[in-house]
């Protein structure tokens, strides 16, 4: 693996596991039964498979067409990284408690559907229906396609690194809350998880902020 992929990596590993909607969803199914978190998980990332295709199918065509925009979409990236990680900050100074979002479908109770499928369409909407997540994606992908690489292929690749760490993350996660549940819903336990995410995250987009000053 090269160092822009090892670098990816990171960046993506701080995204997946930061605690969020999806990470709250995925807690609150495992709380209910293994299977519904797992399923919850998987559900999250088929929504992941969605936003990467979109940004790759969008970013080969304006890297191809506006070479120009990829520094500004690197600034994009790195503000929006440090915006997650100072909200992060701010929310591991405060009352933790575990976000409850309302997921889309979580009202459903009388759809003859199988739990499992409903927990799965539950983790796929939350996510595929996050506005933030795509303007993630279009801002941070074009950071790592080298000078002189394909586009499409490098972004592809990109891509398949975030579902792969969602498809191993979030079912992790999902078997880890069925085990530990009660150690989850600690708030010292929260918050440490928000002030170690949030301090990663802005110390990414800081770095990524400084990049284009040093070219």
């Amino acid at each position: 693996m090269d160092s822009g992929l090892m670098a990816f990596s990171v960046v993506a590993a701080g995204m997946i596991v930061m605690p969020g909607a999806d990470f709250a969803v995925v807690v609150r199914g495992a709380l209910r039964s293994r299977t519904d978190g797992v399923a919850t998980g998987l559900g999250i990332a088929a929504g992941l498979l969605v936003h990467t295709t979109l940004a790759v199918a969008g970013l080969a065509a304006v890297l191809v067409a506006q070479p120009w925009l990829f520094r500004a979409l690197q600034v994009c990236g790195g503000c929006y990284l440090v915006l997650l990680g100072a909200r992060s900050l701010r929310a591991a100074a405060g009352p933790a408690a575990l976000p409850a979002p309302a997921a889309p479908g979580a009202a459903e109770d009388a759809t003859g559907g199988r739990p499992g499928l409903r927990a799965l369409r539950q983790g796929f909407l939350t996510n595929a229906l996050n506005p933030k997540a795509p303007v993630l994606f279009l801002s941070l992908l074009p950071q790592f396609v080298p000078p002189g690489h394909a586009a499409l292929p490098r972004t592809l690749l990109l891509g398949a690194i975030v579902v792969g760490m969602g498809l191993f993350w979030f079912p992790a996660v999902a078997v880890g809350a069925d085990l530990l549940g009660p150690l989850l819903r600690r708030p010292a336990a929260l918050r440490g998880i928000e002030g170690v995410c949030g301090a990663m995250l802005l110390c990414l987009g800081g770095v990524l902020l400084a990049e284009p000053l040093l070219r």
